[in-house]
């Protein structure tokens, strides 16, 4: 098996966790350079290590008439641009294993999105002989024990760099939940755990439009709810989507984080994860108590 990579050790020994942020979608370049600009600035200023996300497709609509983005070819030169500009590593996601050799090209970490379901084989083998980190997302209809399993794959495949992702679970219909005990048992996968705080509270076909059809909807004033929960738990990374519009994003607005409160957010989450020992094990002692 091949040595994990240099930005795999920055991350996993990052304090108190490391940052995955960006718009959804790459909406144009000049929006992604502006972007990459203004979150490299905050994620500096309050001393987080920073790897920029944004997708240049969104294959896993619930509409054929929602907006997915530029396509590979433009969008990873687009990604380039901001990874030479800003000197910022990239993560963005791959749908189709004949995508991932000319993705690993440009992007740090390839990202297999929970839609395309964590157990789906093919796609995490032909990722992992990338060489990249992998993110792999756990689907929204998997037990976090999954995980295990998945991370074990790019593993056999040779990549020692894995990171799993939780970001909620299907409650009924149109809802997820964020069961913060996940974060806790995720770790048996013996790689970093990363909390999608953002996604973790879509509305999956929550939203009906005007002229028919449904699209994402979500609930943006709960993300500090479960990005307080997230670090307290002790996760080792964030992933975020932000962007300065969110009433204006083509896709998942109801979700994307206002770029104008990312600092105090990530100030009050930097704050509660240096008081929490939840990355250690608590030691319980059931011996009996004794005056």
């Amino acid at each position: 098996m091949a040595a994990t990579s240099p930005l795999y050790n920055k991350l996993k020994d990052a304090e108190p966790f490391f940052l995955l942020a960006g718009p959804n979608v790459i909406e144009s370049e000049e929006h992604i350079l502006r972007m990459a600009k203004h979150i490299k600035h905050i994620a500096t200023k309050v001393g987080l290590p920073l790897v920029f996300k944004s997708s240049f497709d969104k294959a896993n609509r619930t509409s054929s008439k929602s907006f997915r983005g530029p396509g590979m070819a433009e969008g990873l030169k687009i990604l380039e641009k901001v990874k030479v500009a800003y000197d910022l590593p990239i993560v963005t996601d791959v749908h189709e294993s004949i995508q991932c050799e000319e993705v690993g090209k440009v992007a740090d970490i390839i990202q297999i999105p929970a839609f395309l379901y964590s157990k789906t084989t093919d796609l995490l083998v032909a990722a992992a002989q990338t060489g990249k980190i992998i993110n792999i997302k756990k689907g929204q209809f998997c037990a976090p024990s999954v995980m295990n399993n998945s991370a074990e794959k790019i593993r056999l495949a040779g990549n020692p760099n894995v990171m799993v992702c939780e970001r909620g679970t299907m409650f009924g219909y149109n809802d997820l939940i964020v069961d913060p005990r996940n974060f806790e048992w995720m770790r048996e996968a013996n790689c970093p755990v990363v909390a999608d705080i953002t996604h973790a509270l879509q509305q999956p076909a929550g939203k009906k439009l005007e002229g028919g059809g449904v699209a994402s909807g979500g609930l943006r004033e709960l993300i500090p709810c479960i990005a307080r929960t997230a670090v307290a738990v002790g996760v080792d990374g964030i992933f975020m989507e932000v962007h300065d519009d969110p009433l204006s994003a083509p896709v998942d607005g109801p979700t994307q984080w206002p770029l104008r409160h990312l600092e105090e957010l990530l100030e009050e989450l930097i704050a509660i994860a240096r008081v929490t020992k939840g990355k250690q094990q608590f030691q319980i002692d059931l011996t009996p108590f004794r005056d």
